[in-house]
Parts: structure tokens; C-alpha cells; sequence
């Protein structure tokens, strides 16, 4: 029996081509995706094409993420796998917020896009689409989908979706996971990273859980930060805070930094610590700065990157009441999220 795959296309730029007459670069309609990649029909895949209106994924928000888990619940049934095509600029923001709100997903939900337009000649969209559909109807040995769960493919690797970031906007290779291991690597054929494939229980049932706090912000620190600066940033109603720190996790130890972030703290206000770097972790056991500032309650983001590290904070606000209620979830993986 053939697999089925969804096609979910939010925009970006994987969704344009030529139009034929002006030579302009227009929306690519994928109802008629069989007509423009016929080669799609040697897969042996059901392809159904759900089509939102396109944006830039510059402006991906929370409703496009409530959006696309409400169409992913409302088909799970039908389908045995989802590709969602999505713009660069914001794939991993939105591939971790998916992965946050699905729950229990024995299905493959694949994130994909393009550096060039579908319609140009030279384009990496058509190798991104159709091997992110391959992976997405792609069954094992048991019948049981090949690789579960939210991922990003692109340019020959599929990644676990919330350890990823855009690392270029120039190369194909445009994303990283600079702390997780590919889940598949695609050559001649598709060779799929077992070890680093998570499954949900056995019987457990998938839901989604689409609740989020916007009320979040991501304060990166640098040489030169004025205490009023700061102080302006952790103010206006903030509830939760993403600091981007040095290295392992240090910052300043002056008496008016440490006194703010404690101050937000006692206010209530969530504060989780991840690195700046591309790659490593967050230790705040090893320097004196770090030590500080687990001192007065900030919270390890460990190795995650800040794109799951936002919207795990949107997630677990909207979720927990209590300061305490709420350090403990973020200080545990919800969704391999972060190393163990």
C-alpha cells in the first residue's frame, strides 16, 4: 500500500518560480505539483497539497504555529507522514514550536525549504522537496514510521527539529545542529541515524496542546551594556527572559547586573541562560560569573539553541503558574530539546 504525505505550504521561498510570459519570480501553485515534478509519481507516494496563504516566514507567529498543529491534528489520521514547507528565515523557531505542541507524534512531521527559488534552474528546492517527502512516507521494518517526530531536512541531512538554527544565508547548507547528530544522511541512498531517533511510548495517543505566552524576550549581553539598557529590557511586562550569555554560560558579576536579573526573579519573571556559541553547552558550575548567577535562580539552558530555548519559555509560561513549578519544567527535556 502506498504511503500518504501531506503537503502543508506556508511560503518562502521554495514556493516561487518563472512565470513563463513576464519572466518574474510568482507563486508556485503545488496543486499542480505532479505537473511541475512529474518524477514525484516514481516515489509511489499519495500526495495531497493543503496550501496556506503565503507570507515571508519573517513574519511567522504563534497563530501560523496554532495553525499548523490544528491541520496536523485534523488529518493525522489520513496521513502517514507531513512535509511542511516553510521559509528559512524562521524554520527553526517554527520546527520547535511544533515540537513543544505535538504531542505524542508517531508520525513524521518533515520542515523543508529552499536557498532558490523552485522555478529556477539551479534550484535545491527540488532535492529538499522531494527526499523531505521520501523521509516523510518513509515506513520501517514493523511498519511504524521511519523517523517520528518534528524534523528539518535540508541540503542531503534531516536533523531533529528543535537543535536546529539557520547558520548561513548564502550556502545550501543553510542549517545546523551543532549539538545533536543528524538523524539521516542522504547520498546515493538515505542512511537514518537509529541511536538519535526518539519514539513516543507504545500506545500512547497522539493530541496537541497549542497554549502559548508571548510575553517572552531574548536579551543578548555584550561588552559595553548599560545598566539602563538592561534594566529597560528585563521591564514591560516581560514573564519570561532568554539570556544569550558568553562561553559556558558567563556574564557580568557587577553589582547592578546580578542585582537585576535577582530583582526580575524575585518578581517572577523566568530567566534561562543559553550560550552564544554556535556549538557547547551552558555550565554555570565552572566560573565564578556562571556560579553567580545560578545563585539568585537563573535557570541552564544546557546545549539548547535559542530558538527552542524561546519557544519552550512560551510553552512552559502558558503551562505553569509558579515560579517554581515553571523552573522545574524548563529544567527538564520535554522533547529532546536539550542533552541529557
Amino acid at each position: 500500500m502506498k504511503s500518504s504525505v501531506l503537503l502543508i505550504y506556508t511560503g518562502g521561498t521554495i514556493g516561487m518560480h518563472t512565470d513563463p510570459e513576464s519572466g518574474a519570480l510568482v507563486p508556485f501553485d503545488f496543486n499542480h505539483i505532479y505537473e511541475e515534478f512529474p518524477s514525484l509519481r516514481r516515489l509511489e507516494v499519495d500526495i495531497e497539497v493543503l496550501p496556506f496563504e503565503p507570507i515571508d516566514s519573517s513574519n511567522a507567529s504563534p497563530e501560523l504555529w496554532v495553525r499548523l498543529a490544528e491541520n496536523i491534528r485534523d488529518n493525522y489520521e489520513r496521513f502517514d507522514g507531513f512535509v511542511v514547507l516553510h521559509g528559512t528565515d524562521t524554520m527553526s523557531y517554527s520546527a520547535s514550536a511544533l515540537s513543544f505542541m505535538l504531542h505524542n507524534l508517531a508520525k513524521p512531521v518533515v520542515f523543508t525549504g529552499s536557498q532558490i527559488p523552485i522555478g529556477v534552474l539551479r534550484t535545491d528546492g527540488r532535492e529538499n522537496l522531494i527526499t523531505a517527502i521520501e523521509i516523510a512516507a518513509a515506513k520501517d521494518s514493523k511498519g511504524r514510521a521511519e523517523v517520528p517526530g518534528v524534523s528539518l531536512y535540508f541540503q542531503n541531512r534531516l536533523f531533529r527539529g528543535n537543535r536546529t538554527t539557520k547558520q548561513s544565508a548564502e550556502e545550501l547548507s543553510a542549517f545546523a545542529s551543532n549539538n545533536y547528530p543528524p538523524l539521516a544522511e542522504v547520498g546515493v541512498s538515505i542512511q537514518y541515524n537509529h541511536t538519535y531517533i526518539a519514539r513516543p511510548k507504545a500506545g500512547a495517543q497522539f493530541s496537541i496542546d497549542t497554549r502559548l505566552e508571548r510575553d517572552v524576550a531574548i536579551v543578548k549581553i555584550f561588552p559595553g551594556l548599560t545598566e539602563s539598557i538592561f534594566r529597560a529590557m528585563l521591564s514591560s511586562g516581560i514573564k519570561g527572559v532568554v539570556l544569550e550569555t558568553y562561553g559556558a554560560g558567563n556574564a557580568p558579576t557587577k553589582e547592578w547586573f546580578i542585582g537585576a536579573l535577582k530583582e526580575a526573579i524575585a518578581k517572577g519573571i523566568s530567566v534561562v541562560n543559553v550560550t552564544q556559541c554556535s556549538n557547547g553547552e551552558v555550565n554555570m558550575d565552572i566560573y565564578e560569573t556562571g556560579v553567580a548567577l545560578q545563585k539568585i535562580g537563573v535557570i541552564s539552558g544546557r546545549d539548547m539553541t535559542t530558538e527552542a530555548a524561546v519557544t519552550k519559555m512560551m510553552y512552559v509560561l502558558a503551562h505553569e503558574h509558579t515560579p517554581a513549578r515553571r523552573a522545574k519544567m524548563l529544567k527538564k527535556s520535554i522533547c529532546g530539546e536539550f542533552g541529557k
